[in-house]
């Protein structure tokens, strides 16, 4: 099968992340997770093999434990990206570089729990509801301080930074509201220097929004659909 579309949806991002730092005026490094979840194993191997994609990122425990195997052949890192319930962490703990989505304290002391199990440390990012939406998971920007002081003494995780979602909006002005206000909260936490808390990454931005969100400080960008739409 032709896989070209791929390579020419990559490219496309590559190119309009870089146009982003630019416009920015950042010339740091912004990672890259694509987001694997409607894509077949092939289109996956694909990327790797001919784009050089490191990061892949699973929605879903099932299907992660499904295709563990051919992933783990490829040689990429596997961040777990989608909502975790406590009783599933043990299965994915040994399998999977990060964490995206640590949202509550239950979770982040089962994810303390298991990977004190495995004898790891455990890398996550906490998940910022920065929209403030009843229907989003993530904490609430005004208690996220409170939230991070709390995990902080868990042993078996180490918070490599943050994570937000930011509202559904056809504007890029209204993702970059969302994302400056995140970027912001972020700062005013390493002022406060919390123990525990070693912060490089800030992932914001997805296929729809990734631009806004690398020139609001985005360190890390996670895109699905866009790399896998057939031209």
């Amino acid at each position: 099968m032709n896989y070209d579309y791929i390579n020419e949806n990559y490219q496309e991002v590559i190119q309009r992340i870089e146009a982003a730092k630019l416009r920015s005026g950042r010339s740091d490094q912004v990672d890259l997770v694509v987001a694997i979840k409607s894509a077949e194993l092939d289109e996956i191997e694909y990327l790797v093999k001919n784009c050089g994609v490191k990061k892949v990122g699973e929605n879903r425990v099932q299907q992660l434990l499904q295709r563990y195997d051919e992933l783990q052949k490829l040689g990429v890192e596997i961040h777990f990206i989608g909502a975790l319930q406590t009783n599933k962490v043990k299965y994915i703990i040994d399998k999977v570089t990060m964490i995206h989505s640590l949202d509550r304290i239950e979770l982040a002391r089962e994810i303390d729990k298991q990977a004190k199990k495995k004898g790891i440390v455990m890398n996550v990012l906490v998940e910022i509801n920065s929209a403030k939406e009843e229907n989003k998971s993530g904490v609430d920007p005004s208690c996220i301080l409170e939230f991070c002081q709390e995990i902080a003494t868990l042993e078996n995780i180490k918070v490599c930074g943050f994570m937000t979602m930011g509202a559904k909006s056809e504007k890029n002005s209204e993702y970059l509201k969302y994302f400056y206000e995140t970027y912001q909260l972020v700062l005013d936490i390493l002022n406060k220097k919390v123990h525990n808390i070693d912060v490089d990454i800030l992932s914001m931005g997805m296929s729809d929004s990734f631009e806004p969100a690398i020139e609001a400080g985005s360190t890390m960008v996670r895109i699905g659909r866009k790399m896998f739409i057939k031209k």
